[in-house]
């Protein structure tokens, strides 16, 4: 099952590796920036490194905190804290798909760098998330068929000492659809992580790169806390929450890495960056913006738990606020 799942990833890794000097490689050099006092690339390069190892360790941190805090009885799953936690988090989740990711596309695929036709007379971008949460919506419905008739065996035998009580107070179906939305989400910010690594890894100015890196920290932190709280209520074993989490974690950092290697070539106004990074971010913003919705929000908010106190409701909808409203600000900066 951990070969199936991260072969994928690393094939996903491996084209775009492959790819990306060719997607974002400069064919035509269209409304460059004029040089001004923020753009130094030898001062952009320690700036460049920081982000790394502060993006690096921010997302770490995240990712693990529900992790290693399990055995901390106040943020065991079943706690409302940890709900609260969680609602927060899928509002930063929300809130990067809508105000940073699904803007950026907006303004890339309407630049005047594009032709006209069809790129002006066609809003692609709405047009491209909206199909994006489609075909995550399809995805998710048939992967959960799919997993579940192909892995209940498994769980079956992985939950064969905890038939008395299940120790986390979920059915083998809710632990079945716990790791289908882990997954999801995973590959979900994988995409878009690499699309802002590489922006950031490519750019020479440093009046951006500095709110950026803060906003990143700030952005990597909480939605490594949301994938953690799914992984965590996916109750993988060991190897598999280690494999999850240094995935996450080490995505950012591998886009500026590579970011940094396409700087000479790289042109964000180039056409034929802004259609690919463009179509990439929308895709992306319909994916996170789907499972923000209905797998993390829609899921918590009428299951069981919050369905039984109105109290709890409220203050995860106001967790969500939080969170949404936080990254909302983040926008004024990155």
């Amino acid at each position: 099952m951990i070969n199936y799942n991260f072969n994928h990833i690393a094939i996903f890794f491996v084209l775009i590796s492959i790819f990306a000097p060719r997607v974002l490689s400069a064919v035509e050099d269209c409304g460059a920036e004029e040089d001004n006092a923020c753009v130094n690339k030898s001062k952009a390069l320690p700036l460049k490194i920081i982000a790394i190892v502060s993006i690096l360790i921010t997302s770490m941190i995240g990712v693990c905190l529900p992790l290693v805090t399990r055995s901390i009885p106040a943020l065991s799953p079943e706690r409302s804290l940890f709900v609260m936690v969680k609602a927060f988090a899928a509002g930063i989740i929300l809130a990067t798909g809508f105000m940073h990711v699904l803007p950026d596309s907006f303004d890339m695929l309407s630049s005047s760098c594009l032709k006209e036709n069809p790129w002006h007379k066609f809003p692609f971008t709405g047009f491209v998330a909206m199909l994006s949460a489609i075909v995550t919506m399809g995805i998710d419905s048939i992967a959960t068929s799919l997993y579940s008739q192909k892995h209940q065996g498994d769980v079956d035998q992985e939950m064969g000492a905890v038939n008395d009580g299940h120790s986390h107070g979920v059915d083998d179906a809710k632990l079945l659809r716990y790791r289908v939305i882990a997954m999801m989400l995973e590959l979900g910010i994988i995409v878009h992580s690499i699309v802002i690594g590489i922006s950031l890894g490519a750019s020479n100015n440093t009046c951006t790169i500095k709110g950026l890196v803060a906003a990143l920290c700030f952005h990597q932190m909480f939605e490594g806390m949301g994938l953690g709280g799914c992984i965590l209520q996916a109750e993988y074993k060991l190897l598999k929450n280690a494999l999850m989490a240094f995935f996450f974690a080490v995505t950012t950092p591998f886009g500026i890495a590579l970011g940094i290697v396409l700087s000479t070539t790289y042109e964000e106004n180039s056409p034929r960056a802004l259609i690919t990074v463009g179509l990439l971010n929308a895709s992306s913003a319909g994916l996170l913006i789907y499972m923000a919705l209905v797998d993390l929000l829609a899921a918590d908010f009428m299951g069981d738990k919050l369905q039984e106190s109105v109290k709890l409701q409220i203050k995860s909808y106001m967790a969500v606020l939080l969170g949404a409203g936080g990254m909302s600000l983040m926008a004024k900066w990155a």
